[in-house]
């Protein structure tokens, strides 16, 4: 058999299997789910979420447009997802199990405490050390010019400018829903002396119009730096210069070669330590609640890494327990994403050319001012404009999981979480300097 016939052989495989075997375990979950048989908890969501996310996956892998453009699989499986809970295609019992395990159960959190972990605990110390300083002048890049262009093109259009920047630029730019959206309609709310609730309509779909757009644009950023390989440095945040400053920043060779060796007990220890940095974060967030817990965790991890505390081997657990979480559980967790967290009748409803204008300009302005601010610091722009950029504009955790899916670079997440948590910090903040000032 050739490498084409392969090739082609492989595509027919569903997770990890052949269609024909895969289809048979389907026809047992979809006929459980819809005679109400399908069990609750995680035994139930797991198995549904996964079958879900390998079709939709593989149909967005396929689909010549989409794939090529727009994210591929990962845009497919959010909206397909999505699309099945609006239009009723499944039992609501399933549609409740599966929010129930992303949103009561803490899928999420087990996903992003992870990735976050693993990612950093993985990465080249210095790179990790050099990366951080310089970081935080993207962010401001990108939250300067995004509210200065959606309060520009608000005032020309005739929506307003106060309007555009409170009720679309910096909810946005705001962290997502619950770290950002819900705190900035309270803060907003009291401020203006009206309802939250109001408020918070206001804010909902500028906060999922502009995930979903920052999805997309994730998708053609990946696009761009295959056509324009200077502005990306394929998953790499900084550049290097030179050949001792490129080699500084690589992994050492017998490290690697550790790291890549898969051990499954070791896998185990990285699953227990990535959720112990979790409860931690968790614990300092009860002394100090101005700071979301995920933040707090990043900033633990990076401490721990960054001073050596925890011993090569750990470091490896963590890495591999990441890769696996990454590369089996991706789907599942899309599907969540899809069905408890993007409402299509709310992105619909918002669809007026003035208010998509208005989100365009805000997610393009974090995209632009991100990606030259960071080119000046030393990060490739690509990258930058997706970690400083897109993941400050899009839904938080779920968001940031999304457009790096899109990207094709989940190892940005520390990054990407650094943009939503302690990005969405910064934004509760001046959003209520700006409100004393403008109001």
């Amino acid at each position: 058999m050739d490498l084409k016939q392969q090739t082609q052989k492989k595509k027919l495989w569903f997770y990890g299997m052949p269609w024909y075997y895969f289809a048979v375990f389907g026809a047992i979950l979809l006929i459980a789910a819809f005679s109400g048989k399908l069990p609750k908890g995680m035994i139930g969501a797991f198995p549904i979420m996964i079958l879900i996310g390998a079709i939709l996956g593989k149909i967005g892998d396929n689909a010549p447009v989409i794939k090529t453009f727009l994210g591929g699989g990962a845009i497919v499986i959010i909206f397909g997802s999505a699309a099945l809970v609006t239009f009723e295609l499944l039992p609501e019992p399933v549609i409740g199990t599966m929010k129930n395990f992303m949103q009561g159960e803490g899928f999420l959190d087990f996903y992003i405490a992870s990735l976050i972990t693993g990612s950093i605990m993985g990465m080249n110390r210095k790179l990790l050390i050099k990366a951080a300083v310089r970081y935080f002048p993207a962010l401001a890049g990108s939250i300067f010019v995004a509210l200065g262009l959606s309060s520009l093109v608000g005032a020309l259009s005739g929506y307003g400018a106060k309007e555009a920047l409170l009720f679309i630029g910096i909810p946005i730019m705001g962290g997502g829903m619950g770290a950002g959206a819900v705190p900035l309609s309270k803060i907003f709310g009291e401020g203006m002396g009206v309802d939250t609730t109001s408020m918070l309509a206001k804010m909902v779909p500028a906060v999922a119009l502009g995930n979903a757009l920052a999805i997309v644009l994730g998708g053609l950023l990946n696009r761009l730096g295959k056509v324009n390989k200077n502005l990306t440095g394929n998953g790499a945040l900084m550049r290097a210069s030179g050949m001792d400053a490129a080699k500084e920043l690589e992994l050492d060779p017998e490290y690697k070669k550790a790291r890549d060796t898969v051990d499954w007990v070791q896998m185990g220890t990285g699953l227990f330590i990535a959720t112990s940095f979790f409860a931690l974060g968790a614990l300092i967030n009860k002394f100090v609640p101005a700071i979301h817990g995920y933040a707090w965790m990043i900033l633990s991890v990076a401490v721990v890494k960054a001073l050596g505390l925890l011993p090569q081997k750990f470091e490896i657990c963590c890495y591999q327990w990441f890769q696996f979480v990454m590369l089996n559980l991706t789907g599942v967790l899309l599907v969540g994403i899809g069905v408890g967290y993007t409402d299509l009748k709310q992105i619909a409803e918002a669809f007026s050319p003035q208010y998509v204008l208005l989100v365009t300009v805000t997610v393009f302005g974090a995209v632009l001012g991100s990606g030259i601010v960071g080119k000046l610091v030393g990060f490739y722009p690509i990258e930058s404009s997706i970690t400083a950029g897109l993941c400050m504009a899009n839904m938080g955790g779920t968001g940031d999981v999304a457009v790096l899916s899109a990207s094709q670079r989940m190892e940005l997440m520390p990054f990407a979480q650094i943009s939503s948590r302690l990005g969405g910090a910064i934004m509760l903040i001046l959003s209520s300097v700006i409100l004393q000032i403008i109001k």
